[in-house]
């Protein structure tokens, strides 16, 4: 069974019947865990096992787990610096910010494979511009090329543990003062601005280091009156070609707010896959899931399938093992210097 283009999540801890009967659905490519699915790291990894037995390939199994204020796991985990954190350090000491951004994505990857997670859908790219609580310390800097700097350490650190790194929020969502979550916000700036600045840490990872990229709920309305998830000019002028990004677009989450112009959720899920997007992720909400699949019936892009394959994740060790592993303990004790507590 090939994967589908949908990611859906889960009420709790342990799979119900109605979501083992979703996740089965040709349709369905993957799940996103929460904060809600999680108790302990026996339980998540008993959770993620359930998950993969269910299919062949087995589902992605994904999660937002960047450090700071956006860490699903928490007890049994590394408590991870956000990325504003790792931004400070470099601002003060740019050797020791390129080796703890380094640290931060191996010791976050190294820990969800261990426990069965595929991706956590990170780093984040987006400037820090000062004006987006949302973003906020989620940001690595204003300065582009700082985030282009770190992020790039950090996906490595990712890369070095055997885990797929996306990019997030193509083109940029630290310039908008809205929450996506809550509405969708307007960006009024020209493209030419836009390359000089929130999209240069895209332009310089897109090409070599990105497994994936999720577009913004942020209208940008001189170059497109859609917002970027769900433009074909965005999506396939800008990031597939001019970025020459060739690897699997995520949508953001299609039930926040800032999608909702676009319809029901089908019509969204109809929307993003048209303008570009390789898979959509449709959360907290069960019943507008199953019209979703059902308005999907018949649909497959083989590219997009082709492309998801290769986000599973590459564990080296188990939890167990993890523990012993020297590169691990160091990567630990170095966050532990510059973020107490974290460790």
């Amino acid at each position: 069974m090939s994967l589908g283009p949908v990611m859906m999540d889960l009420a709790g801890t342990r799979l119900s019947q109605d979501e083992r009967r979703r996740l089965v659905h040709p349709l369905i490519g993957g799940v996103i865990l929460f904060s809600r699915n999680y108790e302990n790291p026996a339980q998540l990894r008993a959770l993620n096992a359930d998950i993969r037995a269910l299919r062949d390939p087995p589902l992605i199994i994904t999660v937002d787990h960047e450090g700071g204020r956006v860490q699903r796991f928490r007890d049994g985990f590394t408590k991870l610096p956000a990325c504003g954190r790792i931004g400070e350090v470099y601002a003060e000491d740019r050797a020791e910010g390129r080796k703890v951004a380094h640290a931060a994505g191996y010791v976050m990857a190294a820990e969800l494979l261990a426990h069965g997670v595929d991706m956590s859908f990170a780093p984040v790219l987006d400037l820090g511009r000062g004006v987006c609580d949302v973003i906020g310390d989620r940001a690595f800097a204003e300065d582009p090329l700082v985030v282009a700097e770190l992020a790039r350490q950090y996906v490595l650190g990712m890369t070095h543990a055997g885990m797929a790194a996306c990019g997030k929020h193509f083109p940029g969502h630290g310039g908008v003062v809205g929450d996506s979550h809550k509405e969708l916000p307007v960006d009024d700036r020209p493209l030419s601005a836009l390359r000089s600045a929130d999209l240069v840490p895209f332009s310089r990872l897109c090409p070599t280091v990105l497994a994936a990229v999720m577009p913004a709920h942020v209208q940008y309305p001189q170059v497109d009156r859609e917002p970027a998830g769900f433009s074909r000019i965005w999506l396939q002028d800008v990031l597939r070609k001019g970025q020459r990004f060739s690897g699997v677009i995520f949508s953001d989450d299609l039930s926040m707010v800032g999608a909702h112009g676009a319809g029901d959720l089908g019509a969204r899920a109809h929307k993003a896959l048209a303008a570009g997007c390789d898979i959509v992720l449709a959360c907290n909400d069960p019943e507008g899931l199953d019209g979703l699949l059902d308005s999907l019936a018949g649909y497959s892009n083989p590219l997009s399938q082709a492309r998801m394959t290769r986000l599973h994740g590459r564990p080296a060790w188990s939890a167990e093992e993890l523990s012993c592993n020297v590169d691990y303990r160091a990567a630990r004790e170095l966050l532990a210097r510059w973020h107490p507590g974290g460790a």
